[in-house]
């Protein structure tokens, strides 16, 4: 029998009218006011953080009840810490309490069928189910669109997500996708604790709301003195509460509200009234500390209760997530005819709840663990050994919670089978982040078989990398290495997995390749695994390596390529290989991309060909085949969609904005690339090639300081640990800037440090954008020599490898032409420079070719062609188009020093109280802090002339002063 107990209902504890509770919110008002600003507004979300009893829910139950969010329909789910491995669970959790009447079925595809097996209680209204797709990823995807479609036929909704710091990693995927692209009925509000939330993140990866959506984080910090007092003094309505006893309370609590509250409840005497003089008092605030102050309140609350009812509390506190009354009662071993009694007294003293349908809990995780902490050692074992037993019979068998109460209760053989059937499920479950932290757990045990420290290392080799936590996961690769009850080959699959897992993190390229080496050789027995290793070792773009020691990697992965019947697995290797030495300059990997397979026979095979073509065009954009990298691009990302494979598709993005810088689309690029930044910030890999967009955008704007942050993220100081294109890029980018700067010793150093690395790393097919820029900075430095050299050298290089890399015989030409320039020779550089232009045209690489072409033009203007000057004002509306402000101002400025007016071929128009093309580039400078001398030198204008357009632009924005501007950037 199931039994929902009232608080008034057979209870045999006398009821004290006297609040356990604030009435009122006390000092949380502008955090409500925020919530309260965001919330209404479409699309948004709101994430609420806050430590353990800080007040999160009270907040989120004092917001729900306000007026401007009455016309939103509240969903509420609830992140459990002993949860069984349930993927979406969360978002599920709160979808069933939608509805069938807020639902109408014409408004949802057939894609909605597919919640029709987690929504029973939504079936009628739900489409039939579709057919099961046989890729998990891609049955993954079209679960993520049916819980998008139903929210969004909710209408105004919002969806709540409480302690999301104990959601698995369904739910955080999940939710990363709604707010990818989230409907604008629908408001997201979450809450968290930072310190629990795996790397600090409560949804796994940083976010940017979509579109036109906001977002906002609230931070619940601990009352201060005298919001101690307002509390104190809003529960004992009838008590003066003085300053000294508030400060002793506040000293006590830490502040934290929930600590509070129930301390000034075990400070009652029997009529219901608190005195800062009594005994109990005096014992609680004078001689204990948090979190034993709790356990000494929760010993006064349940020193005036009944046996019984004392017993089922313990009990409660022992299972530690909410839970049927028989199953307290059975673990408590407290009869049924008693059990409606002691439930009604747990709930009259306020220690229980009825947190869901039928089910009990504590108020707080604070007040469960206080009663955990009342129990002595002997009693705890017992209680969590009959929480075994009593477990042991439902279905279906909830595998964590077993093998904690198994492991408490010093039942380790019990421990060990549950657990690790436990990291099975959530491993087939998709709850990386579970399996990790539970394989763990196993792993640290001493008292491990050497078969079963084998078996569970291989099974945590295999889920690490899917995981959130990843630095906490290879701490502990890195331990297990030191495990001597490991055999070799599983030796080596730990190992495997710690150099993946270190590849993608900053400032350890190097010890993930002395790792993958060594599990190389460790790997013999395991083919699959070693060439997974070797593939990676082949890559020729990580680190400082030089390109002769990946060679003999990727020819004993060709190698095994060609062995091997596994075409998955041939398909895989492909993606590493022939993307390496494509991007190397190597013309014999065009024969290997002829033979990619033109079907595929799995959705495993088409996952591993998607990532081949992305691979393929990122390696494109490196060498200047920019058309081709797009054409890669689009087909590798429709694989990928096709097939369920959102991170190849994720990834792929950051590929698809260096390709935008370099052709040209540069509308927009900015943004899109924080916001891809903020995704993707601890994925190295794609973090640096976005700085490198980002720098190179600021460096064309003439936004130095912003320019030098980003190329300086790109791992330019440490290059060993750094991606080699995207270091050797971001140095021309530097170099440039310091030109323009006229900071010409410096950029002779930049020069030299960019050198170091591209003659240790001999790949010169990398040197297109690097090699102009150097060649510029020797010959503005008065070093033609130099200069020369440097050309003759990339001459040299280019000839006796048969580089196949068409930027770089564009920056050849360029080479050249600065090197005639230099030595007055005008005629031979303007046909070197219109040779350049061409060549960038032809990649495309528009900006690039603008930039030849201003070097031609001017070369002209010297030898007297006149009629020139009208190019300097197309190259001018060139850049302007593009966005590159400060080149578009170089260009006006050379015209005007010509003697010469920009054409127009219209009349001049008036913006009114709207900024003019000029201005807005005047206050974007301004908002950055610059000087008015500072934007002088970026735009090529007199300092009379910025001092006129500052005074409109704050005139226009109507604002006071240059600082009120900035704080409203």
């Amino acid at each position: 029998m199931t039994y929902a107990i009232r608080a008034d209902e057979s209870s045999t504890v006398a009821h004290v009218p006297a609040r356990t509770s604030s009435p009122v919110l006390v000092d949380r008002s502008a955090e409500l006011h925020t919530l309260l600003s965001v919330l209404p507004g479409p699309a948004s979300v709101a994430f609420v953080e806050g430590e353990a009893g800080v007040g999160k829910t009270r907040l989120v139950g004092e917001l729900l009840a306000q007026p401007e969010l009455a016309v939103f329909r509240p969903l509420v789910g609830h992140c459990q810490q002993l949860r069984e491995p349930f993927p979406y669970g969360a978002v599920l959790d709160a979808l069933r309490k939608a509805g069938t009447e807020a639902v109408d079925p014409a408004t949802l595809s057939p894609v909605a069928g597919s919640l029709r097996p987690y929504l029973p209680e939504l079936s009628e209204v739900l489409p039939g189910p579709p057919e099961r797709l046989m890729d998990g990823r891609a049955e993954r995807h079209r679960l993520f669109r049916a819980v998008r479609e139903l929210l969004g036929a909710l209408g105004d909704t919002l969806l709540v997500l409480e302690d999301l710091h104990w959601a698995d990693d369904g739910s955080r995927q999940l939710l990363r996708f709604l707010l990818g692209d989230q409907p604008r009925s629908l408001r997201l509000l979450l809450t968290y604790r930072r310190e629990e939330a795996p790397g600090g993140i409560p949804l796994g990866t940083a976010h940017r709301p979509c579109g036109e959506g906001t977002s906002t984080t609230v931070r619940l910090r601990p009352l201060d003195v005298d919001g101690v007092r307002r509390l104190a003094s809003a529960i004992l309505t009838e008590a003066e509460v003085t300053p000294a006893f508030a400060g002793k309370l506040h000293e006590r609590t830490a502040g934290l509200p929930f600590v509070v509250e129930e301390t000034l409840g075990a400070l009652r005497d029997p009529q219901g009234a608190v005195r800062a003089d009594s005994a109990t008092a005096q014992k609680l605030l004078d001689a204990v500390e948090v979190p034993s102050l709790l356990r000494e309140a929760m010993l006064e609350r349940l020193g005036c209760l009944p046996l019984v009812t004392r017993r089922l509390i313990q009990a409660a506190a022992v299972l530690g997530s909410p839970a049927g009354g028989e199953l307290i009662a059975e673990v408590a071993g407290v009869p049924e005819h008693r059990l409606r009694a002691a439930l009604a007294d747990a709930r009259v003293a306020n220690v229980l709840l009825e947190v869901g349908e039928f089910e009990y809990g504590f108020r707080h995780t604070l007040a469960q663990q206080a009663v955990y902490r009342t129990l002595a050692a002997p009693e705890r074992v017992h209680l969590h050994q009959r929480a075994v037993d009593a477990l042991g019979s439902v279905e279906p068998a909830p595998l964590l919670q077993l093998a904690e109460h198994a492991r408490k209760a010093g039942r380790r053989a019990d421990w060990l089978r549950h657990a690790e059937a436990a990291a099975d499920q959530a491993t087939g479950a998709g709850d990386a982040t579970t399996a990790t932290a539970t394989l763990r757990v196993l792993l640290a045990e001493p008292t491990l078989t050497p078969a079963d420290a084998d078996r569970l290392a291989h099974k945590f080799s295999q889920v690490a990398f899917a995981g959130l936590a990843q630095h906490e996961v290879s701490a502990a690769l890195e331990k297990l290495l030191g495990d001597e009850r490991l055999s070799h080959p599983v030796r080596g699959e730990v190992r495997l997995s710690l150099g993946l897992l270190l590849i993608r993190q900053a400032d350890s390229l190097e010890a993930a390749r002395v790792e993958l080496a060594l599990a190389a050789a460790e790997l013999r027995e395991l083919p699959a695994l070693r060439a997974r290793a070797m593939a990676v070792l082949a890559q020729p773009y990580v680190g400082t390596t030089p390109l002769a020691e990946h060679l003999p990697w990727l020819a004993e992965v060709d190698q095994i390529a060609e062995q091997s019947a596994d075409r998955t697995m041939v398909t895989g290797l492909r993606a590493n290989t022939v993307s390496s030495r494509l991007m190397t300059g190597d013309a014999t990997a065009w024969e290997q991309v002829r033979q990619l397979p033109a079907e595929v026979e799995s959705t495993e095979e088409q996952s591993q060909l998607a990532r081949v073509y992305c691979n393929l065009a990122d390696a494109c954009s490196w060498i200047g085949y920019h058309e081709q990298a797009g054409h890669y691009l689009r087909r590798g990302m429709r694989l990928a969609a096709d097939c369920g494979s959102p991170f190849v598709v994720s990834t792929a993005r950051s590929t698809q904005a260096h390709v935008d810088l370099l052709t040209g689309r540069w509308p927009g690029l900015a943004d899109r690339a924080e916001r891809l930044l903020e995704e993707y910030r601890e994925i190295l890999p794609v973090a640096s090639e976005l700085r490198l967009v980002l720098g190179s955008l600021a460096a064309a704007k003439g936004e130095w300081d912003r320019a030098a942050q980003h190329f300086a993220e790109t791992g330019i100081e440490h290059p060993e640990n750094a991606f080699t294109p995207v270091v050797l890029a971001a140095h021309a980018g530097m170099i440039t800037m310091l030109i323009a700067r006229e900071e010409h010793a410096a950029a002779l150093a930049e020069v030299d440090r960019a050198l170091r690395v591209l003659r240790r790393k001999a790949v010169w097919a990398w040197s297109g954008e690097l090699l102009p820029a150097a060649v510029d900075a020797c010959c503005h430095a008065g070093e033609p020599a130099r200069a020369r050299a440097l050309t003759e050298e990339l001459a040299a290089a280019t000839a006796s490898a048969e580089l196949d890399a068409p930027i770089v015989q564009a920056g050849l030409a360029l080479c050249r032409g600065i090197l005639a320039a230099d030595r007055g020779a005008q005629a031979e550089a303007a046909e070197l420079f219109a040779a350049a232009r061409a060549r960038y045209a032809a990649l495309p690489a528009p900006y690039l070719a603008a930039l030849a072409a201003e070097r031609l033009a001017a070369c002209r203007l010297d030898l007297g062609a006149r009629q020139d000057t009208e190019e300097f004002a197309r190259l001018a509306e060139t850049f302007d188009t593009l966005g590159a402000t400060r080149d578009a101002a170089r260009c006006r400025h050379l015209l005007r020093a010509k003697g010469a007016t920009q054409p127009s071929r219209r009349g001049r128009r008036g913006y009114g109280d709207e900024l003019s093309p000029r201005e807005r580039d005047v206050a974007r400078l301004l908002t950055d802090g610059r000087t008015n001398r500072e934007i002088a030198e970026v735009l090529f204008l007199s300092r009379r002339t910025v001092e006129q357009h500052v005074s409109s632009v704050l005139r226009k924005l109507k604002v006071s002063s240059r600082a009120e501007l900035q704080q409203h950037r």
